[in-house]
């Protein structure tokens, strides 16, 4: 399959006298193979030429090329749900960038593909930059890497209708004993403080291994979601009304020291150095493998409409991971 390679961008295959929604479905059920082919080379694939106007059209090519699908679980931002496994890739501000992360990288069992496409483009920025995770862990200082070879890494959530996610929202629970049990099946930790508000914290590691390829990648919400990320005046302002101990997200390394200031420049430069992005069009699809490559967003300005469907579940038992995942407790009060 002819595959377009430029500086700076995803490599990029043009799907050609496709026409209609059924004749994509035909193109990507004869060339599945060698798009998995480049995948697993180029850890992203962006596909253009395709005619896919709406949300069933995505529906239709997703499950042409991705039919197994992934439960969206812990979820931590806002989305808008279309049915039929189908979501909008985020609903967070258009000002707002959001960072590179591997999605769901802190759940036990996350998406293996991740698939976007374009309903509507914005007439300014908004692209979805992607970043090969090999290539980040090669860029990484050897003593950063040791470390999170040895412990990986923590995430510390505290929710809140008001702020953040609710507990409600983030387990899709009504009672406590719900969201315990999911802890409990999930290795995440739940303490329940006196005025009924939840704090978790779960160990996952940082570094896994592709279950297809056998190679190493830096995988993990680390950078994405730590303190030092957050505007520095959000995060005063946040630290002054909740405590450092109840910020809606925080993380650390696994064996509770801190991440640096440093230490995250560190990180978000070398998934800079791997970045690649192209401008959204319509019916533009982009293929990640979610354990190869990272992905972020981009601001904007106008109306920009980019749906989402994960996929191809895999567990991380599965990916040789460098520590085991765990539920960590944190001081608090226990129900």
């Amino acid at each position: 399959m002819p595959c377009t390679i430029e500086p700076g961008a995803p490599a990029t295959v043009d799907a050609e006298d496709v026409h209609s929604i059924e004749q994509a479905a035909e193109w990507l059920r004869a060339n599945a193979d060698a798009l998995r082919g480049l995948l697993h080379e180029h850890a992203a694939v962006y596909v253009r030429g395709l005619p896919v106007h709406d949300v069933d059209d995505f529906g239709l090519v997703r499950d042409t090329l991705m039919p197994e699908r992934t439960p969206y679980r812990e979820k931590a931002t806002p989305r808008s749900d279309f049915g039929n496994g189908v979501f909008s890739s985020t609903d967070l501000p258009a000002a707002q960038p959001i960072h590179m992360h591997n999605e769901n990288s802190y759940t036990l069992t996350f998406p293996g593909l991740l698939m976007f496409a374009c309903l509507i483009a914005p007439p300014e920025g908004g692209a979805t930059p992607v970043a090969d995770c090999r290539k980040v862990l090669a860029s990484l200082p050897a003593e950063l890497v040791a470390k999170m070879r040895s412990v990986g890494w923590l995430l510390n959530r505290s929710y809140s209708e008001h702020i953040s996610t609710s507990w409600q929202t983030a387990f899709a629970a009504s009672t406590k004993d719900e969201v315990e049990a999911y802890g409990a099946e999930n290795l995440v930790s739940c303490q329940w403080q006196s005025d009924g508000h939840l704090r978790t914290t779960q160990l996952r590691p940082g570094i896994i291994t592709h279950p297809v390829t056998g190679a190493e990648v830096w995988f993990n919400h680390m950078a994405f979601w730590n303190e030092w990320a957050l505007d520095e005046e959000l995060r005063d302002a946040l630290v002054d009304e909740l405590g450092a101990e109840d910020l809606p997200f925080n993380t650390a390394f696994g064996d509770g020291t801190a991440l640096s200031r440093e230490e995250l420049a560190t990180i978000q430069a070398a998934y800079d150095a791997a970045t690649t992005r192209r401008r959204w069009e319509r019916g533009g699809l982009l293929l990640v493998d979610n354990i190869l490559s990272t992905h972020g967003r981009d601001p904007f300005r106008g109306d920009r409409k980019i749906v989402v469907a994960m996929g191809e579940p895999v567990s991380v038992l599965d990916c040789a991971p460098t520590v085991a995942p765990s539920a960590t407790p944190v001081s608090g009060e226990d129900r």
